[in-house]
């Protein structure tokens, strides 16, 4: 049973002891990366030894923000174990890694590699944080988890920088689309402003993340607006991204980063599906919806979760299995 921590709590912690290996989600958002890259330089500016883990599904996109945090040069099994400030391994010489993580919700949304790593810290702003880290603090009420972060930074008594500045903007940005999503607080502009004030340089931000598309990214939405389909007089639409079809675009992981709420850009549509193929043959289920629905709740009856207006599940059977999952799962909430 994870013990909850408040966010002072989570500084003292963090005051005592060295040695972090920083965890991101698998499939990295700008969320994650941002957060966890803005806290490493934190702990750093603070004498800690703190390197990111290198989680194989780091796109490039994030690579301005990752630089020079990513590894260990002492990185070794097992991992957890939290070593107190000067600590070291078990007679090797070298510190145990205290691990802690950033906007992970669960175990199984840990990064490849550290599925069974001993958790720490979890720093999570998901109402569905399943507890799986030893101590967490979640707070749901934040849009993104770079909002803590940010405060956290504070109680440590770190002086944001333009880089720590730029990964929270990244973080809080994209986790609010923009600033236009419904989990968007009015602390959630002021949070965006310290970063501004700190330094970060937020237009080649947002022209990366919210404008600039490659061609193989225009070509998916075009195939997505014709083979997409409607239920509930076209207030559900559901798509699907076959295997086959990010091999014949050429498509990358951050041309489709975004990509799950693109149905609920067309008008009249509560409720937008994104199914896609992931590893070992699941179907990967994206939920957005509007106020009306809550997201969340309809990927728990899958075994997922998330936010009221974003969330997520995955399930047995690639994609065919998968839509007639959440079909099944809406259909409970509105006559498809």
């Amino acid at each position: 049973m994870s013990v909850q921590f408040s966010l002072a709590e989570a500084a003292a912690f963090l005051r005592g002891h060295d040695n972090y290996l920083i965890l991101s989600h698998r499939r990295p958002d700008g969320d994650t990366v941002g957060s966890c890259a803005a806290l490493c330089r934190g702990l750093r500016a603070l004498g800690k030894t703190a390197w990111l883990y290198p989680n194989p599904q780091f796109t490039p996109r994030f690579a301005p923000y990752l630089d020079g945090l990513v590894g260990w040069p002492d990185l070794r099994p097992p991992f957890g174990g939290c070593s107190n400030e000067g600590g070291g391994g078990q007679g090797s010489g070298r510190p145990t890694a205290c691990v802690i993580s950033c906007d992970v919700a669960s175990r199984g949304l840990l990064p490849f590699g550290m599925e069974d790593a001993a958790v720490e810290l979890a720093l999570d702003h998901h109402g569905t944080n399943d507890g799986f880290a030893a101590r967490t603090h979640s707070d749901e009420t934040r849009a993104a988890c770079g909002e803590l972060i940010l405060e956290l930074l504070s109680l440590l008594g770190v002086r944001l920088d333009k880089e720590m500045g730029e990964a929270l903007y990244v973080a809080i940005s994209t986790d609010t689309g923009c600033f236009r999503y419904t989990n968007v607080t009015a602390d959630t502009f002021r949070c965006a402003a310290a970063c501004m004030d700190a330094g970060a340089e937020i237009f080649p931000i947002n022209r990366v993340f919210f404008e600039a598309k490659r061609r193989p990214r225009l070509a998916l939405e075009a195939w997505l607006v014709e083979h997409m389909e409607y239920f509930a007089q076209g207030r559900v639409a559901v798509s699907a991204i076959p295997q086959a079809l990010m091999e014949r675009l050429q498509l990358t992981e951050d041309d489709i980063d975004d990509i799950s709420g693109f149905g609920r850009a067309i008008e009249g549509v509560d409720v937008a599906v994104m199914l896609r193929e992931v590893e070992g043959g699941k179907g990967k289920i994206s939920l957005r919806c509007s106020p009306a629905f809550n997201a969340a709740a309809i990927c728990a009856k899958l075994g997922g979760g998330g936010h009221p207006g974003a969330a997520g599940a995955s399930v047995e059977g690639g994609i065919p299995a998968a839509r007639t999952a959440i079909l099944k799962a809406i259909g409970e909430e509105i006559e498809l």
